[in-house]
């Protein structure tokens, strides 16, 4: 039997995040309101994974000759969040998923508010 890793490929501006247990206060020392916490309209995490962007039409689509085989590999505008920032996103639109016992949640790139990015200058 050949075990087989998994891939996770987030598709269009998804973002996958690590959620953050504590929500008062975050890594960078962003403070959560009290009312944005009871209420839970906020919440903030690691961002894990980004899909590839928002899709961009190709000039083919317009095409006369719709049998025409040739297909060019799809353009897209990258998102601004990366791998390892911390994003503080709308919960009301977040997706709650679990992978191999650890619980993730799945968010459109739109309704992340704020990324908080750590740049290591290098001496």
């Amino acid at each position: 039997m050949v075990k087989r890793e998994k891939e996770i490929i987030l598709v269009g501006d998804r973002v996958l995040i690590d959620p953050d247990t504590d929500n008062s206060k975050t890594p960078s020392g962003l403070y959560l309101p009290p009312g944005v916490k009871e209420k839970e309209n906020v919440q903030g995490g690691y961002i894990v994974k980004v899909g590839p962007g928002f899709p961009l039409p190709s000039a083919d689509d317009a095409s006369d000759e719709p049998w025409a085989s040739e297909c060019k590999e799809p353009q897209y505008v990258p998102l601004q969040a990366e791998e390892g920032d911390y994003a503080i996103f709308l919960r009301k639109y977040a997706i709650e998923i679990e992978l191999e016992g650890k619980k993730y949640i799945i968010v459109p790139h739109s309704y992340i508010l704020v990324l908080v990015r750590e740049d290591f200058l290098e001496e």
